[in-house]
């Protein structure tokens, strides 16, 4: 749902939205830059909000927010209130992939949240297959005085209403307080992911551990590799209107649509799969899947105009390397420990993701149509960087790897105990495992990166 509610823009582009709001192209990518925008700015405290409050709640109360925002997109009849209500868009989207990473990662091992990021981020191509119906159905309502771009934003206005509500009652906090697991079963569920050794939870900010995620170097590669893959991003509002310049119909784009978000389910589903697989192969399988993105990319230049058919097949396929962003989202949540410093890396890397996507849609001028040379050939240079961003990443990981292997064992943390209140008032001293300590990934001599 917040897929499909993001890119209601680019399916409302098709049904009037424009010419019912006086937009001009400028001003329509404004509408996209903006919502990155105000994403970027509430990012953080968004993230310090995830921190300090119960995490499935206060994504539940965005979503609902969020829910508002899109059904008053109906009543906009201006190019400012659009922008005042993708503003109010970008501001609740800022916990949403944070906080899904965030729980994914107090949930499943690390092996397994390679498949669960894949899993819930491939939901994204589903998102638009379900967009390409009902943008399809609404062409067919002939009400008068509500244009279908109007009801488009009504229908999946109400549809995350619905959802937020369900949300808030069903989606769980942390393994400790899942209301579908016993006593008996959420101990078990925070035993099970001690080998992750990052800890499951900790709503105190440790300023300690913020300063390292800054100075780590890895932080700031996967945030540049984040803000370079998501310049392309931009295609998300404008597939459509590329699709519909090659010469289909309004009603044959929209179910055209679709194909982009089978595409998507597959090379997600794909490409998790045999990452999780095949052991430290992340960086290995995020760079190949960039591999298609080239070659859609040569095809939609270098055909002809006139085969319709070849540029739509070439542009279908530059969204295979998706799986490369996705892979790097689990990533990083692998070979991240200690509650706040994950917060703030989540933090840098979704703000720079931001900044790709507030940047993309300046590339998409009028004066570039309809071959749109310009915006595909800056799109082609990010993906010839990003696959070689992973391989870098992997690289630095496997020598810190090697350096530990061939360090004495670490024993700072192997008698660590707390003082605890009994039943009776007597006080007595417990020792907590390391796994349990909250500690960094560079503090804990014992954790070993994912490759």
């Amino acid at each position: 749902m917040q897929f499909m509610d993001k890119t209601t823009l680019g399916s409302a582009a098709i049904l009037g939205i424009e010419q019912a709001t006086h937009l001009s192209t400028n001003q329509y990518n404004w509408l996209g830059t903006v919502f990155y925008l105000s994403y970027l700015v509430f990012e953080y405290p968004q993230n310090l909000a995830l921190q300090r409050f119960p995490v499935g709640k206060w994504i539940s109360f965005n979503v609902f927010v969020w829910g508002t925002t899109l059904c008053c997109h109906a009543a906009c009849t201006s190019f400012t209130g659009l922008l005042i209500v993708r503003l109010l868009l970008g501001v609740c989207e800022g916990c949403i992939t944070a906080g899904f990473m965030i729980v994914s990662s107090m949930f499943y091992t690390r092996n397994e949240q390679t498949l669960r990021v894949g899993y819930w981020f491939l939901m994204n191509g589903k998102a638009q297959i379900v967009l390409g119906f009902i943008s399809f159905g609404t062409l067919h309502i002939t009400t008068g005085g509500f244009e279908p771009w109007q009801w488009l934003m009504i229908i999946t206005g109400g549809m995350t209403l619905i959802l937020a509500v369900t949300f808030w009652f069903l989606f769980p906090d942390s393994p400790t307080t899942a209301w579908f697991l016993t006593m008996e079963e959420r101990a078990k569920a925070v035993q099970r992911i001690q080998e992750n050794q990052t800890g499951v939870e900790n709503k105190h900010f440790k300023k300690e551990q913020m300063i390292e995620a800054l100075c780590d170097p890895k932080t700031w590669i996967f945030a540049l590799f984040s803000a370079l893959d998501n310049i392309p991003n931009s295609l998300t509002n404008q597939r459509q209107i590329i699709v519909s310049s090659f010469g289909f119909t309004n009603l044959q784009t929209t179910l055209l649509g679709c194909v982009d978000g089978f595409i998507e389910i597959a090379t997600i589903w794909t490409g998790v799969i045999l990452a999780s697989r095949r052991p430290n192969s992340r960086a290995y399988v995020g760079a190949l899947y960039f591999i298609p993105n080239l070659l859609g990319i040569l095809l939609v230049n270098l055909l002809p105009w006139s085969d319709k058919v070849g540029l739509l097949f070439g542009q279908w396929i530059t969204g295979v390397g998706t799986t490369g962003f996705v892979l790097s989202l689990s990533w990083l949540g692998n070979v991240t420990a200690g509650h706040t410093k994950k917060v703030v890396t989540n933090a840098i890397m979704l703000s720079a993701y931001c900044i790709g996507n507030a940047a993309g849609p300046f590339m998409w001028e009028a004066k570039y149509k309809p071959r749109n040379h310009v915006p595909w050939i800056v799109i082609g240079i990010c993906y010839v960087i990003c696959p070689l961003l992973l391989l870098w990443i992997r690289v630095l990981l496997s020598r810190e790897n090697q350096r530990r292997d061939a360090e004495p064992a670490d024993t700072t943390y192997d008698e660590v105990y707390i003082e605890r209140i009994t039943e009776d008032g007597k006080r007595t001293e417990v020792k907590v495992d390391k796994e349990f300590l909250d500690l960094t990934d560079r503090q804990n001599r014992d954790f070993r990166y994912v490759l």
